[in-house]
């Protein structure tokens, strides 16, 4: 549980990080920069421990696209979000995404759809719009991008599961971070055409770069330590000490951004964490009782 708890720790100095870069470049350059440096230096590894054929052979192109699609948009916005919001509410609102999965995986995997996925949607979904409030007033419709990243991440999660055992785990994080940095690319491309100001990329500062990098390093030392904290614990253990990223997320914004939820903000993600940890219980009630009977 502590691996789990310091990886999502990690995340959330990423996560600061990229909203330190607010204002210096746009969300989608960062964002395909930032993947451009993981897609390469996965692939180089994955290359140096022999995967030669995996990585020229991909087992269904079709689902490990539609993965870095998800990770693309949940990217992007998700980023977009920081450049914009608080930090703490902008990640408050993406712990929707169990619910998002949940309904997804009834609607697209035939997984059975229960009372409590949608007790715990309708609930988590009135969190969303306490936390909105005072942001919807300010920038509009983009107070809605952490619930686009939610829906990314919700995405690439359904594709993990239809994906299990197809390859191995470097593999998969490589094929991730190759089709989302295809589709980052594109869409920094297409702003750069579109001619608004907020998506127009120049030359980016070295400290850019360095930052993007230092995203890149940490974000995979984070997804390593949360991959060995499942292993050792199981999913269902370790699920709850997620939310402790709203813990660091709060924290880093208050140091770094002089950010201070209200208390509003703070019943709003409540609301969304106690959904959250109720699907995560109802989750694990149910094989026990199926295991009593």
């Amino acid at each position: 549980m502590l691996y789990v708890l310091a990886g999502v720790t990690v995340l959330t100095v990423g996560d600061a990080i990229f909203k330190s870069m607010a204002g210096e470049w746009g969300a989608a350059g960062v964002a395909a920069l930032r993947y451009t440096m993981g897609a390469v230096g996965l692939s180089a590894i994955l290359l140096a421990r022999g995967g030669r054929s995996e990585l020229l052979h991909w087992p269904r192109p079709r689902l490990q696209w539609m993965r870095g699609f998800g990770v693309a948009l949940a990217t992007v916005a998700i980023i977009n979000a920081f450049f914009l919001m608080p930090l703490a509410e902008a990640t408050a609102i993406t712990f929707t995404q169990p619910m998002i999965t949940a309904l997804l995986a009834a609607l697209f995997l035939g997984e059975r759809m229960r009372a409590a996925v949608l007790v715990a949607t309708v609930v988590g979904f009135i969190g969303v719009t306490i936390v909105l409030r005072p942001n919807f007033m300010d920038i509009g419709f983009a107070a809605f991008l952490p619930l686009l990243a939610a829906l990314g991440m919700a995405i690439l999660i359904i594709g993990n599961r239809a994906s299990a055992g197809l390859a191995s785990s470097l593999a998969m994080q490589a094929y991730v971070a190759i089709t989302a940095t295809v589709f980052l690319l594109a869409a920094a491309g297409l702003g750069m055409l579109s001619g608004h100001p907020a998506w127009q990329l120049d030359m980016p500062h070295w400290s850019v770069v360095l930052r993007c990098a230092v995203v890149a390093v940490t974000a995979s030392f984070a997804h390593w330590l949360i991959f060995i904290g499942t292993v050792r614990a199981g999913a269902s253990t370790v699920a709850p000490m997620t939310y402790g990223q709203l813990i660091a997320a709060s924290i880093l914004g208050y140091i770094f951004f002089d950010e201070i939820p209200d208390a509003m903000a703070w019943l709003g993600a409540a609301i969304i964490v106690g959904a959250g940890l109720f699907l995560w219980w109802q989750g694990r009630a149910a094989p026990a009782a199926g295991t009593q009977r």
